[in-house]
């Protein structure tokens, strides 16, 4: 079997080398995708605003330096008709609307409660939920310095939140350790895909089969400079976030190559299945293709997993990706090591072990 492995690793990482266009892209894509997606940001600012000032007060005058002052909205109107602030919202020139209504400072000035209204665009959620959560926060802010001046004494209660790992908010501390899963995924999987399907396309896998080559070896041996690719991956996608996005790595390196190591494995042997039942490599590619999109939103990459269904939380916790981005952000953000992700550890090895474990069986009957 060792010889095997030897032998078809040599072949396999020759022809490599010699596929250029396979080796630029396996390395470049990965590099030009984590470079474009590394600068989204999730934090909703600037949103257009058109506020409808009815009251021409002191008191509306400063609601909307406050509004301006939140950093999430910018006040591109002010406008004394109702009417403009819907149109607008309609026409998509803007998000938000606010009403101030006429008796605004009367209310504010005897201590009664004044209300304005508030027209948020819901087509999209996260945009809309972080304006209330903004206007909630304004207001809340508002009503505790008003309450405050009127006894001369301090709210009955308020609450200092402290933000560990990453205070600033910052999008790419949050959603760059996922990508890079997600990355590998694409790569490694594409890649595997295609290595027993373009063998039987070009008619050598037939020669190979009437070789002395173990089975296993013969697989290993496929695998392997992938899993070496992969690695080199790795380690470029990670001087890039640290370097290039300033996201910090606050764990042990050698414990996150490891598991990437293993997580590598899982994604090649899923590929090398995937190859062993696809007719083309159009669809080898596909197939791969088609467990992309379940790996970005059940594996808590964007969302949070214990927002889902049962049924789609448990089809999640199957995936590679779900385990992996759980041990990226833990050991890149928050210092994690072994101990702290056992359970995503343990479930990450399982998985592998269970994937390479098909792929040997699959290959075996494909083979004999």
């Amino acid at each position: 079997m060792w010889a095997s492995f030897v032998a078809i690793f040599q072949k396999e990482f020759l022809h490599v080398r010699r596929d250029r266009a396979t080796l630029v892209a396996a390395l470049a894509i990965p590099v030009f995708q984590l470079v474009l997606f590394g600068f989204l940001d999730t934090n909703v600012k600037h949103l257009p605003t058109v506020v409808v000032d009815q009251d021409q007060s002191r008191w509306s005058r400063e609601l909307i330096d406050q509004l301006r002052a939140t950093g999430t909205f910018k006040v591109t109107r002010v406008t004394a008709n109702p009417a403009h602030a819907r149109s607008d919202i309609i026409a998509g020139r803007v998000r938000v609307g606010v009403i101030i209504p006429p008796d605004f400072h009367d209310k504010r000035a005897s201590g009664v409660g004044a209300q304005i209204l508030v027209f948020i665009d819901g087509s999209d959620s996260s945009v809309s939920s972080q304006a209330q959560a903004a206007l909630s926060g304004l207001a809340l802010e508002t009503s505790l310095r008003a309450v405050a001046v009127r006894t001369g004494g301090k709210p009955a209660l308020m609450a200092q939140p402290i933000v560990l790992f990453n205070p600033e908010g910052r999008t790419p501390n949050f959603i760059i350790p996922g990508l890079v899963a997600i990355l590998l995924q694409i790569v490694a999987m594409v890649l595997a895909a295609m290595a027993i399907v373009r063998e039987r396309e070009r008619g050598t896998l037939e020669q190979l089969l009437v070789t002395p080559i173990h089975p296993l070896g013969l697989m290993l041996g496929k695998l392997g400079p992938y899993l070496v690719l992969g690695v080199i991956e790795m380690a470029m996608t990670l001087v890039i976030m640290r370097f290039g996005f300033g996201v910090p790595i606050r764990g042990s390196l050698l414990f996150l190559f490891a598991m990437a190591t293993v997580y590598l494995f899982a994604l090649l042997s899923m590929g090398l299945f995937i190859s062993t039942r696809a007719g083309s490599q159009a669809q080898a590619q596909q197939m791969a293709q088609m467990l992309l999109l379940p790996s970005i939103f059940l594996s808590g990459y964007i969302f949070p997993t214990a927002g889902l269904p049962a049924a789609l939380y448990y089809i999640g916790r199957v995936l590679p990706a779900t385990h992996m981005i759980a041990i990226m952000r833990g050991v890149v953000l928050r210092d994690a090591g072994p101990l702290e992700l056992l359970p995503n550890v343990l479930a990450l090895i399982a998985i592998s072990a269970a994937l390479v474990w098909l792929s040997v069986r699959r290959f075996r009957k494909v083979t004999f």
